[in-house]
Protein backbone atom coordinates (compact mmCIF):
# COMPACT_ATOMS: atom_id res chain seq x y z
CA UNK A 1 0.00 0.00 0.00
CA UNK A 2 1.33 3.34 -1.07
CA UNK A 3 2.14 5.58 1.96
CA UNK A 4 1.25 9.41 2.14
CA UNK A 5 4.08 11.59 2.33
CA UNK A 6 2.83 13.21 5.37
CA UNK A 7 1.39 11.04 8.29
CA UNK A 8 0.45 12.84 11.59
CA UNK A 9 -0.78 10.41 14.11
CA UNK A 10 -2.92 11.78 17.42
CA UNK A 11 -0.78 14.49 17.72
CA UNK A 12 -1.56 16.64 20.91
CA UNK A 13 0.47 19.92 21.90
CA UNK A 14 0.73 21.72 25.00
CA UNK A 15 2.51 25.07 26.31
CA UNK A 16 3.42 25.85 29.35
CA UNK A 17 2.10 29.20 30.98
CA UNK A 18 1.59 30.63 34.73
CA UNK A 19 2.15 27.27 36.20
CA UNK A 20 -0.56 25.94 34.03
CA UNK A 21 -0.44 23.04 30.86
CA UNK A 22 -2.81 24.56 28.05
CA UNK A 23 -3.65 22.06 25.24
CA UNK A 24 -3.63 23.69 22.19
CA UNK A 25 -3.91 20.75 19.97
CA UNK A 26 -5.49 17.90 20.92
CA UNK A 27 -4.76 14.34 19.21
CA UNK A 28 -4.86 15.37 15.65
CA UNK A 29 -4.69 12.89 12.86
CA UNK A 30 -4.39 13.55 9.19
CA UNK A 31 -2.17 12.57 5.65
CA UNK A 32 -1.10 14.32 3.22
CA UNK A 33 -0.50 12.57 -0.14
CA UNK A 34 2.45 13.06 -2.94
CA UNK A 35 0.64 16.30 -5.30
CA UNK A 36 -2.29 16.84 -3.11
CA UNK A 37 -3.45 20.39 -1.60
CA UNK A 38 -5.16 20.07 2.03
CA UNK A 39 -6.93 22.50 3.82
CA UNK A 40 -6.98 23.06 7.43
CA UNK A 41 -9.39 25.52 8.06
CA UNK A 42 -11.16 27.03 11.09
CA UNK A 43 -11.39 29.82 13.16
CA UNK A 44 -8.20 31.73 15.08
CA UNK A 45 -7.00 29.75 17.88
CA UNK A 46 -8.49 26.56 16.56
CA UNK A 47 -4.77 25.35 16.26
CA UNK A 48 -4.10 25.36 12.65
CA UNK A 49 -0.83 27.03 13.08
CA UNK A 50 0.65 25.70 16.09
CA UNK A 51 -0.10 21.80 13.61
CA UNK A 52 1.71 23.58 10.83
CA UNK A 53 4.41 24.89 12.91
CA UNK A 54 4.73 21.38 14.64
CA UNK A 55 5.60 19.64 11.46
CA UNK A 56 8.53 21.36 11.10
CA UNK A 57 9.35 21.98 14.91
CA UNK A 58 8.98 25.57 15.26
CA UNK A 59 6.73 25.73 18.48
CA UNK A 60 9.36 27.72 21.06
CA UNK A 61 10.62 24.42 22.84
CA UNK A 62 10.64 23.43 25.61
CA UNK A 63 7.72 25.76 26.95
CA UNK A 64 5.84 24.26 24.18
CA UNK A 65 5.63 20.25 24.47
CA UNK A 66 4.12 17.12 22.50
CA UNK A 67 2.67 14.99 25.30
CA UNK A 68 1.40 12.31 22.83
CA UNK A 69 1.22 11.38 19.00
CA UNK A 70 3.98 11.34 15.94
CA UNK A 71 4.79 13.48 12.59
CA UNK A 72 6.18 10.88 9.87
CA UNK A 73 7.63 12.98 6.62
CA UNK A 74 8.08 9.97 4.31
CA UNK A 75 8.32 7.30 6.69
CA UNK A 76 10.73 9.19 9.09
CA UNK A 77 9.61 10.27 12.46
CA UNK A 78 10.41 14.76 12.47
CA UNK A 79 9.62 14.59 16.02
CA UNK A 80 12.98 12.34 16.63
CA UNK A 81 15.33 14.16 14.64
CA UNK A 82 18.36 16.26 15.86
CA UNK A 83 19.14 19.98 15.62
CA UNK A 84 20.99 19.28 12.09
CA UNK A 85 18.25 16.46 10.79
CA UNK A 86 15.89 19.42 11.18
CA UNK A 87 18.20 22.47 9.52
CA UNK A 88 18.27 20.09 6.61
CA UNK A 89 14.67 19.35 6.29
CA UNK A 90 13.80 23.19 6.55
CA UNK A 91 13.66 25.02 3.81
CA UNK A 92 14.43 22.29 1.58
CA UNK A 93 12.08 19.30 1.77
CA UNK A 94 9.76 20.56 3.15
CA UNK A 95 8.92 24.95 3.05
CA UNK A 96 6.88 27.23 4.61
CA UNK A 97 4.94 30.54 3.40
CA UNK A 98 4.09 32.59 6.06
CA UNK A 99 1.03 34.92 6.27
CA UNK A 100 2.36 38.22 6.85
CA UNK A 101 5.13 38.59 4.16
CA UNK A 102 6.35 42.32 5.51
CA UNK A 103 6.91 40.81 8.97
CA UNK A 104 8.44 37.50 7.74
CA UNK A 105 10.90 39.34 5.51
CA UNK A 106 14.03 41.23 6.84
CA UNK A 107 13.54 45.24 6.28
CA UNK A 108 16.90 45.25 6.19
CA UNK A 109 17.96 43.30 3.44
CA UNK A 110 17.28 42.95 -0.70
CA UNK A 111 14.51 40.57 -1.11
CA UNK A 112 17.15 38.84 -3.99
CA UNK A 113 19.91 38.72 -1.03
CA UNK A 114 17.28 36.77 1.03
CA UNK A 115 16.05 34.54 -1.35
CA UNK A 116 19.76 33.59 -2.55
CA UNK A 117 20.48 32.61 1.36
CA UNK A 118 17.56 29.80 1.24
CA UNK A 119 19.37 28.80 -2.27
CA UNK A 120 22.86 28.89 -0.52
CA UNK A 121 22.14 27.16 2.69
CA UNK A 122 20.99 23.88 0.63
CA UNK A 123 22.39 24.08 -2.73
CA UNK A 124 26.44 23.81 -3.81
CA UNK A 125 26.06 26.81 -6.18
CA UNK A 126 28.97 29.30 -6.50
CA UNK A 127 27.94 33.08 -6.57
CA UNK A 128 26.53 33.47 -10.11
CA UNK A 129 24.42 30.20 -10.44
CA UNK A 130 23.06 31.65 -7.01
CA UNK A 131 22.47 34.89 -8.90
CA UNK A 132 21.09 33.34 -11.87
CA UNK A 133 18.71 30.77 -9.29
CA UNK A 134 17.43 34.11 -7.82
CA UNK A 135 16.55 35.78 -11.02
CA UNK A 136 14.78 32.74 -12.20
CA UNK A 137 12.92 32.27 -9.03
CA UNK A 138 11.75 35.49 -9.49
CA UNK A 139 10.61 34.79 -13.01
CA UNK A 140 8.72 31.40 -11.90
CA UNK A 141 6.59 33.60 -9.29
CA UNK A 142 5.81 35.91 -12.13
CA UNK A 143 7.53 39.18 -10.86
CA UNK A 144 8.26 41.28 -13.59
CA UNK A 145 11.44 42.88 -14.39
CA UNK A 146 12.85 40.38 -11.53
CA UNK A 147 16.74 41.84 -11.89
CA UNK A 148 15.71 45.04 -10.50
CA UNK A 149 12.95 43.49 -7.89
CA UNK A 150 16.08 41.46 -6.56
CA UNK A 151 17.44 44.89 -5.53
CA UNK A 152 14.36 46.20 -3.94
CA UNK A 153 14.09 46.03 -0.18
CA UNK A 154 10.37 44.05 1.07
CA UNK A 155 8.77 47.71 1.89
CA UNK A 156 9.12 49.12 -1.57
CA UNK A 157 7.24 45.73 -2.63
CA UNK A 158 3.49 45.81 -3.10
CA UNK A 159 1.69 43.47 -1.02
CA UNK A 160 1.24 40.94 -3.67
CA UNK A 161 4.97 41.10 -4.76
CA UNK A 162 6.16 40.22 -1.16
CA UNK A 163 4.18 37.26 -1.18
CA UNK A 164 5.52 36.15 -4.88
CA UNK A 165 8.86 36.64 -2.96
CA UNK A 166 8.01 34.33 0.05
CA UNK A 167 6.74 31.57 -2.26
CA UNK A 168 10.09 32.09 -4.22
CA UNK A 169 11.93 31.37 -1.35
CA UNK A 170 9.76 28.36 -0.52
CA UNK A 171 10.31 27.09 -3.92
CA UNK A 172 13.70 27.76 -3.96
CA UNK A 173 15.05 23.89 -2.92
CA UNK A 174 11.68 22.23 -4.76
CA UNK A 175 10.35 21.20 -1.99
CA UNK A 176 7.90 18.05 -1.69
CA UNK A 177 5.58 19.65 1.12
CA UNK A 178 4.79 23.42 0.96
CA UNK A 179 2.98 24.67 4.19
CA UNK A 180 1.21 28.02 3.05
CA UNK A 181 -0.37 29.33 6.41
CA UNK A 182 -2.91 32.36 5.35
CA UNK A 183 -1.22 32.82 2.05
CA UNK A 184 -3.71 35.25 0.84
CA UNK A 185 -5.37 36.55 3.95
CA UNK A 186 -4.02 40.35 3.32
CA UNK A 187 -4.59 40.10 -0.35
CA UNK A 188 -6.77 42.05 -3.33
CA UNK A 189 -9.14 39.52 -4.61
CA UNK A 190 -7.36 40.19 -7.82
CA UNK A 191 -4.07 39.54 -6.54
CA UNK A 192 -5.43 36.67 -4.03
CA UNK A 193 -6.55 34.74 -7.42
CA UNK A 194 -3.39 35.23 -9.28
CA UNK A 195 -1.36 33.79 -6.02
CA UNK A 196 -4.13 30.75 -5.91
CA UNK A 197 -3.49 30.30 -9.79
CA UNK A 198 0.18 30.54 -9.23
CA UNK A 199 0.52 28.19 -6.55
CA UNK A 200 -1.51 25.84 -8.39
CA UNK A 201 0.67 26.06 -11.41
CA UNK A 202 3.99 25.08 -9.24
CA UNK A 203 1.99 22.55 -7.63
CA UNK A 204 1.59 20.77 -10.74
CA UNK A 205 5.14 21.53 -12.42
CA UNK A 206 6.69 20.27 -9.15
CA UNK A 207 4.69 17.69 -8.11
CA UNK A 208 4.17 19.25 -5.23
CA UNK A 209 1.97 18.62 -1.86
CA UNK A 210 0.47 21.29 0.00
CA UNK A 211 -0.95 22.31 3.39
CA UNK A 212 -3.41 25.17 3.06
CA UNK A 213 -4.00 26.79 6.57
CA UNK A 214 -6.70 29.56 6.18
CA UNK A 215 -10.31 30.46 7.20
CA UNK A 216 -11.23 31.67 4.00
CA UNK A 217 -13.70 29.27 2.72
CA UNK A 218 -13.68 30.29 -0.98
CA UNK A 219 -10.01 30.09 -1.01
CA UNK A 220 -10.71 26.15 -0.09
CA UNK A 221 -12.95 25.83 -2.89
CA UNK A 222 -10.96 26.89 -5.64
CA UNK A 223 -7.67 25.08 -4.20
CA UNK A 224 -7.78 22.31 -2.11
CA UNK A 225 -8.76 18.37 -3.01
CA UNK A 226 -9.78 17.55 0.63
CA UNK A 227 -10.43 19.41 3.92
CA UNK A 228 -9.37 18.86 7.43
CA UNK A 229 -12.33 20.93 9.60
CA UNK A 230 -10.41 22.36 13.34
CA UNK A 231 -12.20 23.57 16.29
CA UNK A 232 -10.84 24.25 19.89
CA UNK A 233 -7.29 21.73 18.84
CA UNK A 234 -9.58 18.78 18.00
CA UNK A 235 -10.49 17.86 13.89
CA UNK A 236 -14.05 18.10 14.09
CA UNK A 237 -14.64 16.66 10.28
CA UNK A 238 -12.53 16.12 6.92
CA UNK A 239 -13.22 14.23 3.81
CA UNK A 240 -13.17 15.09 0.46
CA UNK A 241 -13.06 19.36 -0.84
CA UNK A 242 -16.44 18.91 -3.14
CA UNK A 243 -18.55 16.51 -0.14
CA UNK A 244 -17.79 18.39 2.40
CA UNK A 245 -19.06 21.71 1.14
CA UNK A 246 -22.22 19.89 -0.39
CA UNK A 247 -22.96 18.20 2.74
CA UNK A 248 -21.31 18.96 5.78
CA UNK A 249 -21.82 16.64 8.75
CA UNK A 250 -20.79 18.80 11.81
CA UNK A 251 -22.56 21.60 12.75
CA UNK A 252 -19.28 23.89 13.01
CA UNK A 253 -18.89 23.38 9.68
CA UNK A 254 -21.72 24.51 8.54
CA UNK A 255 -21.56 27.39 10.73
CA UNK A 256 -18.19 28.18 9.00
CA UNK A 257 -20.38 27.65 5.28
CA UNK A 258 -22.77 29.62 5.75
CA UNK A 259 -20.24 32.50 7.68
CA UNK A 260 -20.28 34.82 4.58
CA UNK A 261 -21.06 38.29 5.00
CA UNK A 262 -24.91 38.51 3.75
CA UNK A 263 -27.45 41.27 3.75
CA UNK A 264 -27.84 44.52 3.21
CA UNK A 265 -27.54 48.42 4.74
CA UNK A 266 -29.28 49.29 6.86
CA UNK A 267 -31.89 51.89 6.13
CA UNK A 268 -31.22 55.38 6.48
CA UNK A 269 -32.20 56.86 9.76
CA UNK A 270 -31.24 60.63 9.06
CA UNK A 271 -33.05 62.20 5.85
CA UNK A 272 -30.71 64.85 4.15
CA UNK A 273 -29.97 66.54 0.65
CA UNK A 274 -26.97 67.94 2.04
CA UNK A 275 -24.19 65.60 2.30
CA UNK A 276 -22.24 65.75 5.38
CA UNK A 277 -18.83 64.84 3.94
CA UNK A 278 -18.43 66.87 -0.01
CA UNK A 279 -15.07 66.58 -1.86
CA UNK A 280 -14.67 69.27 -5.15
CA UNK A 281 -11.18 67.93 -7.00
CA UNK A 282 -9.38 67.01 -3.76
CA UNK A 283 -6.09 65.24 -5.07
CA UNK A 284 -2.87 64.10 -3.63
CA UNK A 285 0.65 64.38 -4.76
CA UNK A 286 4.07 63.04 -3.32
CA UNK A 287 7.35 64.53 -4.72
CA UNK A 288 9.51 61.98 -5.91
CA UNK A 289 13.21 61.75 -4.94
CA UNK A 290 15.92 64.90 -4.27
CA UNK A 291 15.26 67.89 -6.08
CA UNK A 292 18.58 69.77 -6.84
CA UNK A 293 18.61 73.70 -7.23
CA UNK A 294 16.71 75.26 -9.77
CA UNK A 295 15.60 71.79 -10.44
CA UNK A 296 11.79 71.15 -10.46
CA UNK A 297 10.50 68.75 -8.03
CA UNK A 298 8.49 66.04 -9.81
CA UNK A 299 5.52 64.56 -7.71
CA UNK A 300 3.70 60.88 -7.84
CA UNK A 301 -0.25 61.59 -8.06
CA UNK A 302 -1.82 58.94 -5.58
CA UNK A 303 -5.19 60.54 -5.70
CA UNK A 304 -6.67 61.75 -9.05
CA UNK A 305 -9.02 64.98 -8.40
CA UNK A 306 -11.91 63.68 -6.87
CA UNK A 307 -15.38 64.39 -5.91
CA UNK A 308 -17.25 62.47 -3.22
CA UNK A 309 -20.66 62.40 -1.25
CA UNK A 310 -20.76 61.19 2.13
CA UNK A 311 -24.64 61.49 3.59
CA UNK A 312 -25.56 62.09 7.20
CA UNK A 313 -26.83 58.27 8.41
CA UNK A 314 -24.94 56.45 5.13
CA UNK A 315 -22.13 54.27 4.73
CA UNK A 316 -19.91 55.09 1.73
CA UNK A 317 -17.53 52.00 0.51
CA UNK A 318 -14.28 53.00 -0.84
CA UNK A 319 -13.07 49.93 -2.70
CA UNK A 320 -10.42 49.11 -5.12
CA UNK A 321 -6.74 47.20 -5.16
CA UNK A 322 -3.97 48.37 -2.89
CA UNK A 323 -2.21 51.32 -4.09
CA UNK A 324 -5.65 52.45 -5.77
CA UNK A 325 -5.64 55.45 -3.49
CA UNK A 326 -8.32 54.46 -1.22
CA UNK A 327 -6.63 54.99 2.27
CA UNK A 328 -4.94 58.45 1.22
CA UNK A 329 -7.98 59.84 0.28
CA UNK A 330 -9.21 59.29 3.19
CA UNK A 331 -6.26 60.57 5.32
CA UNK A 332 -6.70 63.74 2.73
CA UNK A 333 -10.20 64.50 4.04
CA UNK A 334 -8.81 64.01 7.69
CA UNK A 335 -6.46 66.38 6.42
CA UNK A 336 -3.72 63.79 7.73
CA UNK A 337 -1.92 64.37 4.61
CA UNK A 338 -1.54 67.25 2.24
CA UNK A 339 -4.31 67.55 -0.92
CA UNK A 340 -5.14 70.01 -3.07
CA UNK A 341 -8.89 70.64 -3.75
CA UNK A 342 -11.95 71.60 -1.69
CA UNK A 343 -13.19 69.42 1.51
CA UNK A 344 -16.89 70.33 3.09
CA UNK A 345 -17.27 68.89 6.80
CA UNK A 346 -20.89 69.54 7.81
CA UNK A 347 -21.62 72.77 5.80
CA UNK A 348 -18.19 74.51 6.89
CA UNK A 349 -14.78 74.49 4.04
CA UNK A 350 -11.79 72.56 6.03
CA UNK A 351 -9.57 72.63 3.47
CA UNK A 352 -7.56 75.63 4.55
CA UNK A 353 -7.76 75.35 8.08
CA UNK A 354 -4.36 75.07 10.48
CA UNK A 355 -3.89 72.23 12.81
CA UNK A 356 -4.95 73.68 15.53
CA UNK A 357 -8.12 75.12 14.19
CA UNK A 358 -9.10 71.45 12.66
CA UNK A 359 -8.85 70.20 16.41
CA UNK A 360 -12.32 70.76 16.97
CA UNK A 361 -13.03 68.73 13.86
CA UNK A 362 -11.75 65.87 15.01
CA UNK A 363 -13.62 64.70 17.93
CA UNK A 364 -16.39 64.28 15.43
CA UNK A 365 -14.38 62.49 12.08
CA UNK A 366 -13.17 59.35 14.04
CA UNK A 367 -11.17 56.69 12.51
CA UNK A 368 -10.84 52.56 13.05
CA UNK A 369 -7.93 51.12 11.63
CA UNK A 370 -7.06 47.83 9.91
CA UNK A 371 -4.96 46.17 12.55
CA UNK A 372 -6.48 46.63 16.15
CA UNK A 373 -3.58 45.01 17.37
CA UNK A 374 -1.03 47.48 16.03
CA UNK A 375 -3.22 50.52 16.68
CA UNK A 376 -3.89 49.96 20.53
CA UNK A 377 -0.95 51.02 23.04
CA UNK A 378 0.12 47.64 24.36
CA UNK A 379 1.49 50.05 27.57
CA UNK A 380 -2.04 51.07 28.06
CA UNK A 381 -4.86 49.45 29.93
CA UNK A 382 -8.16 49.40 28.05
CA UNK A 383 -10.09 51.72 29.69
CA UNK A 384 -7.58 54.51 29.13
CA UNK A 385 -6.94 53.75 25.42
CA UNK A 386 -10.71 54.16 25.26
CA UNK A 387 -10.95 57.46 27.57
CA UNK A 388 -7.76 59.22 26.07
CA UNK A 389 -10.03 60.89 23.37
CA UNK A 390 -12.26 62.42 25.99
CA UNK A 391 -9.94 63.42 28.31
CA UNK A 392 -8.29 65.57 25.47
CA UNK A 393 -11.95 67.22 24.38
CA UNK A 394 -13.98 67.32 27.02
CA UNK A 395 -13.56 68.56 30.84
CA UNK A 396 -14.70 65.69 33.04
CA UNK A 397 -13.50 64.20 36.28
CA UNK A 398 -12.23 60.65 36.72
CA UNK A 399 -15.63 59.34 38.06
CA UNK A 400 -17.76 60.79 34.82
CA UNK A 401 -15.22 59.46 32.63
CA UNK A 402 -15.01 56.16 34.11
CA UNK A 403 -19.20 56.03 33.58
CA UNK A 404 -18.85 56.67 29.93
CA UNK A 405 -16.22 54.34 29.64
CA UNK A 406 -18.13 51.48 31.36
CA UNK A 407 -21.31 52.73 29.51
CA UNK A 408 -19.49 52.20 25.83
CA UNK A 409 -17.80 48.64 26.23
CA UNK A 410 -22.04 47.68 27.12
CA UNK A 411 -22.71 49.40 23.92
CA UNK A 412 -20.25 47.39 21.89
CA UNK A 413 -20.78 43.95 23.80
CA UNK A 414 -17.81 43.79 26.06
CA UNK A 415 -18.18 43.59 29.62
CA UNK A 416 -17.22 46.69 32.06
CA UNK A 417 -14.47 44.41 33.89
CA UNK A 418 -12.10 44.25 30.79
CA UNK A 419 -11.46 48.28 31.31
CA UNK A 420 -8.66 46.83 33.80
CA UNK A 421 -7.04 44.58 31.33
CA UNK A 422 -4.02 45.12 28.22
CA UNK A 423 -4.87 44.70 24.02
CA UNK A 424 -2.86 41.65 24.23
CA UNK A 425 -5.02 39.97 26.47
CA UNK A 426 -7.93 39.98 23.88
CA UNK A 427 -8.94 37.95 20.47
CA UNK A 428 -8.60 40.36 17.08
CA UNK A 429 -12.66 40.77 17.02
CA UNK A 430 -12.36 41.80 20.63
CA UNK A 431 -9.59 44.12 20.27
CA UNK A 432 -11.39 46.01 17.06
CA UNK A 433 -14.75 46.27 19.28
CA UNK A 434 -12.29 48.35 21.68
CA UNK A 435 -10.93 50.08 18.84
CA UNK A 436 -14.58 50.85 17.86
CA UNK A 437 -15.50 52.05 21.65
CA UNK A 438 -12.63 54.43 21.08
CA UNK A 439 -14.11 56.23 18.39
CA UNK A 440 -17.55 56.16 19.22
CA UNK A 441 -16.74 57.49 22.90
CA UNK A 442 -17.03 61.24 21.54
CA UNK A 443 -20.17 60.90 19.76
CA UNK A 444 -18.52 61.42 16.53
CA UNK A 445 -20.87 62.36 13.28
CA UNK A 446 -18.65 60.24 10.80
CA UNK A 447 -16.31 57.12 11.34
CA UNK A 448 -13.84 56.27 8.66
CA UNK A 449 -13.09 52.72 8.74
CA UNK A 450 -10.19 51.44 7.03
CA UNK A 451 -10.29 47.99 6.53
CA UNK A 452 -11.86 47.35 9.96
CA UNK A 453 -12.32 43.72 9.05
CA UNK A 454 -10.28 42.30 7.14
CA UNK A 455 -7.73 40.75 9.89
CA UNK A 456 -10.55 38.60 11.01
CA UNK A 457 -12.28 35.29 10.54
CA UNK A 458 -15.25 35.45 8.69
CA UNK A 459 -17.64 34.57 11.22
CA UNK A 460 -16.35 37.44 13.69
CA UNK A 461 -16.38 39.77 10.61
CA UNK A 462 -20.09 38.91 10.49
CA UNK A 463 -20.41 39.85 14.59
CA UNK A 464 -18.35 43.05 14.07
CA UNK A 465 -20.48 44.27 10.54
CA UNK A 466 -23.73 44.03 13.05
CA UNK A 467 -22.39 45.79 15.38
CA UNK A 468 -21.44 48.88 13.14
CA UNK A 469 -25.15 48.36 11.26
CA UNK A 470 -26.55 48.63 15.13
CA UNK A 471 -24.35 51.47 16.31
CA UNK A 472 -25.14 53.16 12.69
CA UNK A 473 -29.11 53.04 13.01
CA UNK A 474 -28.84 53.50 16.89
CA UNK A 475 -26.61 56.84 16.74
CA UNK A 476 -27.40 57.96 13.06
CA UNK A 477 -23.99 57.66 12.27
CA UNK A 478 -21.91 58.20 8.82
CA UNK A 479 -19.37 55.60 7.56
CA UNK A 480 -16.53 55.72 4.96
CA UNK A 481 -16.08 52.15 4.66
CA UNK A 482 -12.40 51.31 3.11
CA UNK A 483 -12.35 47.44 1.55
CA UNK A 484 -11.08 45.22 -0.87
CA UNK A 485 -13.52 42.68 -0.03
CA UNK A 486 -16.46 43.09 -1.87
CA UNK A 487 -18.88 40.70 0.15
CA UNK A 488 -18.58 42.92 3.07
CA UNK A 489 -18.59 46.09 1.36
CA UNK A 490 -21.62 45.03 0.14
CA UNK A 491 -23.29 43.76 3.24
CA UNK A 492 -22.56 47.45 4.57
CA UNK A 493 -22.81 50.22 1.51
CA UNK A 494 -25.64 52.55 0.90
CA UNK A 495 -23.51 54.23 -2.33
CA UNK A 496 -19.91 52.08 -3.73
CA UNK A 497 -17.03 54.42 -4.97
CA UNK A 498 -14.65 52.50 -7.18
CA UNK A 499 -10.72 53.36 -7.40
CA UNK A 500 -8.58 51.87 -9.75
CA UNK A 501 -4.55 54.03 -9.69
CA UNK A 502 -6.28 57.03 -8.19
CA UNK A 503 -8.87 57.46 -10.01
CA UNK A 504 -12.48 57.15 -9.68
CA UNK A 505 -13.31 54.87 -12.74
CA UNK A 506 -16.87 54.56 -11.51
CA UNK A 507 -19.18 54.99 -8.58
CA UNK A 508 -22.89 54.85 -7.50
CA UNK A 509 -25.84 53.02 -5.54
CA UNK A 510 -24.69 49.70 -3.91
CA UNK A 511 -26.97 47.65 -5.54
CA UNK A 512 -26.18 48.54 -9.30
CA UNK A 513 -22.36 48.50 -8.77
CA UNK A 514 -22.89 45.06 -8.03
CA UNK A 515 -25.41 43.80 -10.41
CA UNK A 516 -24.55 45.70 -13.70
CA UNK A 517 -21.39 47.61 -12.80
CA UNK A 518 -20.17 49.78 -16.17
CA UNK A 519 -16.78 49.97 -15.86
CA UNK A 520 -14.26 46.70 -17.33
CA UNK A 521 -11.99 47.25 -13.30
CA UNK A 522 -15.20 46.98 -11.72
CA UNK A 523 -16.25 43.82 -12.99
CA UNK A 524 -12.55 42.36 -13.04
CA UNK A 525 -12.75 43.37 -9.63
CA UNK A 526 -16.12 41.05 -9.12
CA UNK A 527 -15.33 38.57 -11.09
CA UNK A 528 -12.11 38.05 -9.58
CA UNK A 529 -13.95 37.49 -5.68
CA UNK A 530 -13.88 34.02 -4.02
CA UNK A 531 -17.40 33.02 -3.10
Amino acid sequence: MKKPLLQINELSTCFHQNGHLLTAVDDVSLSIERGETLALVGESGSGKSVTAHSILQLLPYPKAEHPKGSIQFNQQNIMQMDKKALRELRGNRISMIFQEPLTALNPLHKVGQQIAEVVKLHQPLNAKQIQQRVIELLEQVKIPDPANKANAYPHELSGGQRQRVMIAMAIANEPELLIADEPTTALDVTVQKEILKLLQDIQTRMGMAILLITHDLGVVKHIAHRVAVMRHGKIVESGDCNTLFESPQHEYTRELIDSAPSGHAVPVSVSSDTPLISTHKLSVKFPVGNRCFFQQQDYFTAVQPSDINLYPGQTLGLVGESGSGKSTLAMAILKLVNAEGGITFDGQSIEGLTAKAMRPYRKDLQLVFQDPFGSLSPRMPVGDIISEGLRVHQSLDPKQIEQKVIAVLEEVGLEPDIRHRYPHEFSGGQRQRIAIARAIILEPKVLILDEPTSALDRSIQIQVLDLLKSLQQKRGLSYLFISHDLAVVRAISHHVVVLKEGTIVEQGDCARIFEAPEHPYTQTLLNAALS
